[in-house]
């Protein structure tokens, strides 16, 4: 079935960009049937399906494990970590001396609980915010401790504040070296090197494989998605994201809770 935007008609995308949380699953949930026959149908028809969030490499490779992706690549923590999906390790880490960022924010959000990644161990954090993963070790430190390492992601929580308030008080940050988003839901914000993004490891990728932009597909609900959209020969956002991650998409499809993946994906590949 041939679509609008340019997307290959014969034979459709050759690689296809899926982030995770509100996409691929509802967060808490397992991957459905469906979407699980889905990206493996697409997988054996040769097609470079490359999981694209902004989990970490030890709460992606769960996901990778049920979608029965055994080799290729996986894009965590919003494009900074590549990892090779057959060896489970990172090929690729983007990191950023965090403490510009961790003092600008703590200026800011004097309550706000940070989180840094360190890779395929776990998380150093200077609290514990609600929704965070038990998968490797969490060590609670100081701002100090914290802001040590480079890493390639760091997260903020605020935990009195709003995301319309957070948000209007974002508008002041300035951090040389460092970009950030916001999350869908509450007041979260993640922070990464300045110009990493899921479409920016996503065009990285895309070059090495040699595959055409136009032969690419992404699909996502998140602020977070923004660049990937934008990346994309044809782009989907789901039926569950905000109202603007909607608008930047080509097109909208289901919601997550009604296999909304599997049935963009079932247009070309068959389980």
């Amino acid at each position: 079935m041939g679509m609008h935007n340019g997307l290959v008609v014969d034979g459709g995308p050759r690689l296809i960009a899926l982030d995770i949380d509100g996409t691929l699953l509802v967060p808490g949930a397992a991957v459905s049937a469906r979407v699980v026959d889905a990206v493996r149908a697409a997988v054996v028809a040769g097609v470079h399906v490359v999981v694209t969030t902004g989990r970490t490499l030890m709460t992606t490779r769960p996901v990778l494990e049920e979608l029965g992706l055994v080799d290729g690549h996986a894009l965590c923590s919003n494009g900074a970590v590549h990892i090779d999906v057959a060896k489970g390790e990172p090929v690729a880490v983007q990191a950023f001396d965090p403490g510009p960022a961790v003092a600008a924010l703590r200026a800011l959000f004097p309550e706000m609980i940070f989180a840094v990644e360190k890779v395929g161990v776990g998380t150093w954090a200077t609290g514990v915010s609600p929704g965070e993963f038990s998968i490797g070790e969490y060590v609670l430190v100081d701002d100090g401790a914290l802001s040590s390492e480079p890493t390639p992601r760091l997260n903020g929580w605020w935990p009195e504040g709003s995301l319309e308030e957070m948000q209007r008080l974002l508008a002041q940050l300035h951090v040389p070296g460092a970009s950030w988003v916001h999350g869908e839901f509450g007041p979260w914000l993640t922070v990464s090197r300045r110009g990493v993004s899921k479409g920016w490891a996503l065009e990285r990728l895309r070059t090495a494989l040699c595959i055409p932009r136009a032969a690419t597909l992404a699909i996502g609900d998140g602020y977070n998605d923004r660049e990937m959209f934008h990346w994309a020969g044809h782009s989907v956002a789901m039926a569950n994201a905000p109202h603007e991650v909607r608008d930047w998409a080509d097109e909208v499809a289901d919601d997550v809770t009604d296999d909304g993946v599997a049935k963009i994906l079932e247009r070309w590949f068959t389980p």
